[in-house]
C-alpha cells in the first residue's frame, strides 16, 4: 500500500502542470501509445433535460458536479479541453479510495493561455455527475499547483449532449 501511495504521490506532485488555464496537447499513454485528449472509454447514463444552477465567483460560473462519488464545485470552462483538477483534489481522492494508481493514464504537454508548455499527468476519472446525468470514464488532468481551480473541459462536455446557457437564469441547461 504505501508504494501505491508513493506512487501517486510521485505522479501528482512531482510533474509541472499549468496554473488552471486552457488544456491542450496530445497524451502519451504509459504503454506509449498516443491518444487525443477527451477519449473516453465509457457510457453515459441520462434522458431528457437537466437544468443545473450556475453560481457567478469572481467572473466565472461554477456548477456543482460529482467527481467518483464526492462533491465538488468546479467552473464551466468550454476553452478547457480536459477537466483539470489541482494535485490537493487528486490527493484527497486517493486518500478516499476515489483514485487509484490504475486510473493514471500517462502525461502530456499542454499548453496554456500564455503559450508555455508544461508536462502534466492524464488520469481517467471513473463517474462524473452533473445533475442527473452522469458519464463514465472520463480523462482528467492534474495540475501541480494546490490552488488550481476545478474546470470542467470539454473532455466531459461534449459527452452531456447539448449545452445551452442563460446568463440571466444563471442556468445551464444539458438537453
Amino acid at each position: 500500500m504505501s508504494r501505491i501511495i508513493f506512487y501517486i504521490i510521485t505522479v501528482v506532485l512531482l510533474l509541472p502542470g499549468c496554473s488552471g488555464c486552457s488544456k491542450s496537447g496530445r497524451i502519451k499513454k504509459s504503454d506509449g501509445d498516443i491518444v487525443s485528449p477527451g477519449t473516453n472509454t465509457g457510457s453515459r447514463k441520462f434522458s431528457g433535460r437537466t437544468i443545473v444552477k450556475m453560481v457567478k465567483d469572481n467572473g466565472v460560473y461554477k456548477i456543482p458536479v460529482t467527481v467518483n462519488g464526492v462533491s465538488m464545485e468546479f467552473i464551466f470552462d468550454t476553452g478547457a479541453g480536459l477537466i483539470s483538477i489541482s494535485n490537493v483534489e487528486a490527493s484527497y481522492l486517493y486518500k478516499q479510495g476515489k483514485l487509484t494508481k490504475d486510473d493514471v493514464i500517462g502525461t502530456a504537454n499542454f499548453i496554456d493561455a500564455n503559450g508555455d508548455i508544461s508536462v502534466g499527468t492524464i488520469i481517467s476519472l471513473k463517474e462524473i455527475t452533473i445533475g442527473n446525468r452522469t458519464i463514465y470514464n472520463v480523462q482528467a488532468s492534474v495540475v501541480d499547483n494546490s490552488i488550481a481551480p476545478l474546470l470542467m473541459g470539454q473532455s466531459a462536455l461534449e459527452n452531456f449532449g447539448k449545452i445551452s446557457i442563460d446568463y440571466k437564469r444563471s442556468e445551464i441547461t444539458f438537453e
